[in-house]
């Protein structure tokens, strides 16, 4: 049997900025089954532990407007303004039912259509 070969991983720090929006998980509060472990949140500002040397995050909790201090990057991802726009970005407008698309590009059509009938905002 021949030996196994283990390839280190490499895990990548994302670094956060002031007013990113991520989405954290509690990991206590996950691991022990209590409701409010996940929730989004904009980033303040970043700091690091004098003891550890690890960066740290505070958070504002958009549900809440809670200030969350000292938050852990492990259990932070962020939420990329792509994701939150592809719905919009992606449907169908050539679809004479409007069902088939979400309520979010129905009202971001509405919108524009709104302000000016005569014809769509052209596409990039």
């Amino acid at each position: 049997m021949a030996p196994q070969s283990h390839t280190p991983t490499v895990s990548t720090q994302t670094i956060y900025i002031k007013g990113d929006l991520v989405l954290f998980r509690d990991v206590e509060k996950f691991w022990l089954g209590k409701p409010g472990h996940t929730f989004v949140g904009r980033v303040e500002r970043s700091w690091t532990h004098v003891d550890t040397g690890k960066v740290l995050y505070d958070l504002t909790e958009l549900g809440s407007l809670s200030y969350r201090a000292g938050i852990d990057p492990d259990y932070m991802r962020p939420l990329p303004a792509a994701d939150a726009m592809h719905d919009i970005d992606t449907a169908p407008l050539s679809e004479t039912d409007t069902g088939a698309m979400t309520p979010a590009a129905v009202a971001w059509l509405r919108q524009h259509l709104g302000q000016d009938s005569s014809a769509l905002p052209a596409r990039r």
